[in-house]
């Protein structure tokens, strides 16, 4: 889905989510650069948990600088599932759906722990 994806979900986060908008830069190329990258990461260390928890723990606390809260990991999921959802369109099956949303919860869930850490 490339860089259209990260436009897509960025999209549809601040739909979802308006209050969101002023965490984030005016020009938000370097920003949809930073999330490619993380995804991508994530995605590499799939197999690698151990690595992935400790990621998700070091960003967790860099995000707490930006002022981000438990809050707002829920939006960033709908968003993320709905991003998914136009992307793959017919291949985001149910299995695949369940699947994200596993990954993403675990995920949440290891960031915001850490951050109340």
């Amino acid at each position: 889905m490339g860089d259209k994806a990260i436009e897509l979900f960025y999209a549809r986060l601040f739909e979802v989510e308006p209050g969101l908008r002023p965490m984030f830069p005016d020009d938000m190329a370097e920003q949809h650069r930073k999330l490619a990258a993380m995804l991508n990461a994530i995605v590499g260390k799939l197999e690698r948990p151990d690595e992935l928890v400790l990621m998700a723990q070091s960003l967790a606390r860099r995000h707490m600088h930006y002022g981000v809260k438990n809050e707002h990991y829920a939006p960033v999921g709908a968003a993320l599932l709905d991003t998914l959802g136009a992307g793959l369109g017919d291949a985001f099956t149910d299995d695949v759906r369940s699947a994200w949303i596993a990954a993403y919860t675990t995920l949440s869930g290891v960031m915001t722990e850490a951050a109340a850490a």
